[in-house]
């Protein structure tokens, strides 16, 4: 199963990578797969690379669905 998240570009670096911030934690990707990435948009994370562009508003509720079950805990057996 592969899992790619949305994330928050807080900072361009040097290339074609950036720091996101993945829940707190910031992290340098690779922007090279996508053209026009600035600060404070949001991109869909995979094994390092930025895949795509999303809007605010869907990363946000993506984001708070992790959340909520994060915090429901695992499920049961």
């Amino acid at each position: 199963m592969c899992l790619a998240l949305p994330v928050k570009v807080m900072e361009l670096g040097a290339g074609d990578t950036a720091i996101v911030d993945l829940g707190g934690v910031r992290k340098e990707i690779s922007l090279a797969l996508l053209d026009d990435v600035s600060v404070g948009d949001y991109v869909i994370l995979h094994a390092g690379f930025a895949l795509s562009a999303l809007d605010q508003e869907e990363a946000e509720k993506t984001l708070a669905l992790f959340a909520q079950m994060q915090q429901a805990g695992p499920a049961a057996p």
